[in-house]
């Protein structure tokens, strides 16, 4: 018989899935059309699937595919890097291209490595299905790790607004991608008609149980995880809109005090009990200005509110300056945080001796943060407890569920003037309406330019400023404490079940099914 892998389908399949990756970006903010995650993960099952006309795949060209799937996601969804290296890492076109591209590629290889095992489960529909959702998984959560990790582009955050949203407390955005991943493979299945019959057991399970998922979800979506403890406060944010050329300017920094002042001084005239300012909202040392500190002190005293703003604090360790990103509070008690986990080349440089000074991209002015002490304790302002986040560090779910615990609000300080006017900004911004849906607690976001607002628990944004306008935003924030699932059981429980779930692909490797032996038979002598 004439390998199916013909010529043609040589250069249709890789182009399918490129498509198929750049579609999966379109389920994500700003372009919310969640219908085309599930698109785009079916059709990049189908073109791995087992069945009737399918290509013959060892596990070289599985990893050609997902890798061809990886460059579409990461090529399209992650184009705001390309902003970030030329507008703000004072790089060439031709040098923001070329880091980009290495960008891309590095993280489509790291989403294909683990499916180049899967041709290893084709013997089976079952045995597909469920490998295929157990890798989707192992490759979003390798890529939370490696290399200190980019969590990004994850199917799940296509979701917040859909029935396996009420998935996110048990399971995390991780846990809706495996099971959106499984749903859509059987789906695959089916379209490439991999069942000998449609009432054999297996197929009549894994339809069953495909089609459950989604009506689970919604019913799971009415259970409140956590309780309100029937404290609230009004907070004020700023969003003082700083041009991101002109942060860091010397003769600057008297206009951004200013802005900051007067937004203040209204809030307190509005009655609000707490004012957020965003990430390294004072473009200077704590300790490098004294004076303004305690200002900062005297008259959140004197006027009887607190004031959570980011600063870069620094201190000495080992007779040396160290500088951290960090939250600090002013009023009834000073407190401090320190960002944890950092962002690479915008806080630090990876191989620091061997590359600073090669280019500017590598010399960008907060290059030079140092990690924060892990176990650090909420802060306390506005009579409740917060959770601290800065920046990138929303994106980590286990890292979140781990901090909320004590916490009974989440607050997150960004400045995403960084990625200028792409869609990194808003992305991120979904990512952490999710975290709010995984923790079932508010969520209040203070951003520089945008987008600064305040998360209702199940995930869905109350209150929200637009994006590049000088403005101020006034929300109530209610406290709330217990625990979700995932809080509880973390991302483990899910390595664990991935683990079960190719244990089972392996033994159902040992019975496959009728029609399917041809294929792999093939595909092993391949």
């Amino acid at each position: 018989m004439r390998n199916p892998f013909s010529s043609l389908t040589m250069f249709l399949y890789p182009l399918a899935a490129l498509i198929a990756g750049g579609l999966l970006t379109l389920s994500f903010a700003p372009f919310d059309y969640w219908w085309c995650s599930p698109l785009s993960l079916g059709l990049f099952a189908w073109l791995l699937a087992p069945g009737r006309n399918a290509a013959v795949l060892s596990g070289r060209r599985c990893f050609g595919l997902a890798l061809c799937y990886g460059l579409g996601l990461f090529g399209s969804g992650g184009s705001w890097v390309y902003v970030s290296i030329t507008d703000f890492g004072n790089s060439s076109p031709l040098l923001g291209v070329i880091l980009t591209g290495g960008f891309v590629g590095i993280m489509a290889v790291l989403f294909a490595l683990p499916f180049a095992v899967l041709a290893r489960f084709r013997a089976h529909p079952a045995s597909f299905a469920l490998a295929f959702a157990a890798l989707w998984f192992v490759s979003e959560w390798f890529r939370t790790w490696i290399f200190t990790g980019f969590p990004w582009l994850f199917a799940g955050y296509g979701h917040i607004h859909t029935w396996l949203a009420g998935w996110a407390p048990i399971l995390s955005v991780y846990g809706i991608g495996l099971l959106l991943a499984f749903s859509t493979a059987v789906c695959a299945l089916c379209a490439r008609r991999a069942f000998d019959s449609w009432k054999s057991s297996s197929a009549l399970s894994l339809v069953l149980a495909a089609v459950l998922l989604w009506p689970a979800g919604l019913l799971l979506g009415n259970i409140e995880w956590t309780r309100a403890d029937a404290r609230s406060v009004r907070v004020g944010l700023v969003q003082a809109n700083i041009p991101q050329e002109k942060k860091w300017l010397p003769e600057f920094r008297g206009e951004t005090i200013k802005r900051y002042q007067s937004a203040t001084e209204e809030l307190h005239r509005q009655g609000v009990d707490l004012v957020i300012w965003p990430e390294a909202a004072l473009p200077l040392l704590y300790h490098h200005s004294p004076n303004l500190m305690q200002a900062l002190q005297d008259n959140t005293e004197s006027i009887g509110i607190d004031l959570i703003t980011g600063i870069l604090y620094d201190t000495e360790q080992d007779y040396r300056r160290v500088v951290h990103n960090s939250a600090a509070v002013f009023g009834r008690e000073q407190q401090l945080y320190h960002k944890r986990h950092l962002v690479p080349f915008g806080e630090y440089v990876p191989l620091e001796d061997w590359i600073r000074g090669t280019i500017e991209f590598f010399n960008l002015p907060t290059s030079f943060i140092r990690p924060g002490p892990e176990g650090q304790p909420p802060l306390e302002a506005g009579s409740l407890s917060w959770a601290p986040l800065i920046c990138y560090e929303i994106v980590y779910p286990q890292l979140v569920a781990k901090s909320s615990g004590e916490a009974q609000v989440l607050l997150t300080l960004s400045n995403d003037a960084w990625f200028g006017r792409s869609i990194g900004p808003l992305q991120h911004m979904q990512m952490a309406q999710m975290r709010a849906l995984e923790t079932g607690r508010y969520l209040v976001r203070s951003t520089n330019t945008g987008v600064t607002a305040i998360v209702a628990p199940n995930g869905h944004i109350i209150e929200q400023l637009p994006q590049f306008e000088q403005a101020t935003l006034i929300g109530k924030v209610e406290s709330r404490s217990g625990f979700t699932p995932f809080m509880v059981i973390g991302v483990w429980a899910l390595v664990a079940l991935a683990a079960l779930m190719l244990a089972a692909a392996a033994l159902l490797q040992r019975r496959p099914a009728r029609g399917t032996e041809t294929v792999f038979a093939r595909e092993i002598a391949d």
